[in-house]
């Protein structure tokens, strides 16, 4: 194991590095804020619906909640497909609930409970694994989510018990949370759940779980304005949206990304050649000797290469793209540039890759106690390498003048870098 840290501090690198993990991490929120600024503009307009169209009012969330239910099970999704089994017991256990006593033991208890375990659920749901549908794993969370239900409903249709008042009540210094419509626990849960759900997709850089944060946030706005009529219906819907958008998004980036590197894939790659105009540069890299580096340090340490190799395409200037071809081979297209221009660039990228130390540690050293920080200070215990990497540019000519021979050109290329001894680029 090492890391990327070389001695001496953290490199303005790895800073550039996190910066642009973080820009990725706030775009996959995008979306989840356009559905719930959506469905608050969406809230009004829904309650003035005219008499012939008043049937969507009840139909359209159970089947959008439908909808997200297909869509989760037709890709393999569990988690999504809890969450929406969730909101629809949420939204039938209040539909039902709201046409007794608003203020009546029932409601106040399903009110409460949806407050405090659907936020939460869906949080867990956002730090769990993906396990499938069909396993024990899913069985497990959902006879969980069966027994909550279960429960509920004894307090809810039993005798009034101090559970019910107990979380009505504010905690003990949160006397303030008691001015809002929610139950004081409640906001904690909703605050607990979002929390965890952003912290799943910060890890993840999924798009599944920024839907379920999504998700969270119309669950709070839909208890919030409960008393609004049909709000509380609009909001649980488009919680549901935001699940099956998150889906789609998910499979469309395990189609077009590298799970390994994140870069955009082959099958990416091809529909981008498909798109380029008359003017453009493809490079092709390649890691040099990496079968020997992983045969010596191990697959982990050359998947870290890999990673690496792919965060230095990823900042290349001149407007160029990295893509991963295959193995240790990565693609770079820059569109409407020309070999001459973008020299400079590939050339700035392999001083870097060859310049950028890896940290080893050493594979006896401890990995806790005493003995671990002694590691730390022995100097003798680690070791620093660092791979380089051979690259062939092309573009398009008399003899070249589709991108896929612009392609074969370039990779031709490669391998003339590689027979002059490579860490060098050739055209």
């Amino acid at each position: 194991m090492f890391t990327l840290f070389p001695s001496g501090g953290v490199p303005r690198r790895f800073t550039n590095m996190w910066a642009s993990s973080s820009v990725k991490v706030v775009v996959l929120f995008v979306a989840p804020a356009l559905v719930v600024l959506m469905a608050y503009l969406a809230a009004p307009w829904v309650a003035d619906l005219p008499p012939e169209l008043a049937g969507l009012q009840k139909l359209g969330p159970v089947a959008v909640l439908a909808f997200a239910a297909a869509i989760a099970i037709a890709f393999n999704r569990g988690r999504v497909l809890l969450a929406v089994l969730a909101l629809s017991i949420a939204y039938t256990g209040l539909h039902l609930a709201w046409n007794e006593d608003t203020a009546g033991h029932l409601s106040l208890t399903v009110f409460a409970a949806i407050t405090i375990l659907l936020p939460l659920n869906l949080g867990a749901l956002a730090l769990l694994k993906e396990r499938g549908l069909s396993s024990r794993w899913g069985a497990r969370r959902l006879g969980a989510i069966v027994v909550q239900a279960t429960a509920v409903l004894a307090l809810a249709t039993g005798r009034p018990t101090a559970l019910t008042q107990a979380a009505w009540g504010a905690p003990a210094g949160l006397a303030w949370l008691a001015a809002s419509p929610i139950p004081p626990i409640g906001v904690l849960a909703l605050a607990l759940g979002f929390v965890g759900a952003v912290v799943a997709t910060c890890l993840r850089r999924s798009a599944i779980e920024a839907g379920l944060a999504g998700a969270i946030v119309a669950v709070a706005l839909a208890v919030h304005d409960v008393t609004v009529p049909l709000a509380f219906e609009v909001f649980v819907a488009f919680g549901a949206m935001m699940l099956a958008v998150g889906v789609l998004q998910d499979t469309y980036r395990l189609a077009f990304r590298d799970e390994l590197t994140g870069l955009p894939s082959r099958r990416a790659l091809n529909e981008r050649l498909l798109a380029l105009g008359d003017r453009y540069t493809i490079a092709m890299v390649d890691v040099d000797h990496f079968k020997q580096f992983n045969d010596r340090w191990g697959h982990d340490v050359g998947d870290q290469v890999l990673k690496m190799v792919a965060a230095h395409l990823e900042r290349v200037a001149a407007g160029g793209r990295g893509y991963r071809y295959g193995g240790e081979e990565f693609t770079l297209v820059f569109s409407g540039r020309s070999v001459r221009d973008v020299l400079p660039h590939v050339e700035a990228v392999r001083e870097a890759i060859e310049h950028y130390a890896l940290a080893i540690r050493a594979p006896d050293r401890p990995k806790q106690g005493d003995g671990a920080r002694r590691g730390r200070s022995a100097r003798s215990e680690r070791q620093s390498v660092s791979v380089t990497v051979s690259i062939g540019v092309a573009e398009p000519s008399g003899r070249n003048d589709s991108p896929e021979a612009v392609l074969r050109a370039a990779d031709a290329a490669l391998y003339r870098a590689k027979n002059k001894g490579r860490n060098q680029i050739s055209r």
